[in-house]
């Protein structure tokens, strides 16, 4: 018997669609990270990009639990020395909603090559408008913890 290795060309892709409003940031990252990972299909390998296309609508509504809009940091450096910059995650979600979104579901793709090709089929957009009508993309329910 066989082990089913899937290859680029046989692979079917989706396009799905899930509104932020409401949802916790890490269980939406970790579910969204595992439909562009490919987890959810029967034909998922490892060392192939076997997931679908994501588009995250209403970043801007994302919520967090405790005090992590004041504590959770996100740091940037220029390359100069004394370059390090300090922003809160509330702040980050006035400037860049996002970039919240897209951080958090990079962190949960695998590093090197393969997670940047599975990121670049991540569509983020602060509101609820988004250019991708035409792919009849699908609605994926993302269940909220009680």
């Amino acid at each position: 018997m066989k082990s089913y290795m899937a290859n680029p060309s046989t692979i079917e892709r989706k396009w799905f669609i899930v509104d932020a409003t409401g949802h916790t940031l890490g269980r939406l990252a970790s579910e969204v990270a595992n439909v562009l990972r490919g987890k959810n299909k029967p034909v998922f390998t490892p060392h192939v990009d076997t997931g679908d296309y994501v588009i995250i609508i209403n970043a801007e509504k994302i919520k967090v639990t405790g005090k992590k809009l004041d504590q959770k940091i996100y740091y940037n450096h220029s390359d100069y020395v004394g370059g390090m910059k300090e922003t809160t995650l509330k702040d980050m979600l006035a400037k860049k909603p996002t970039y919240v979104v897209e951080h958090a579901v990079k962190g949960m793709l695998p590093k090197g090559p393969l997670g940047r090709q599975m990121m670049s089929k991540l569509h983020v957009y602060a509101g609820e408008n988004h250019g991708h009508e035409a792919q009849k993309p699908e609605v994926l329910e993302i269940k909220e913890r009680a």
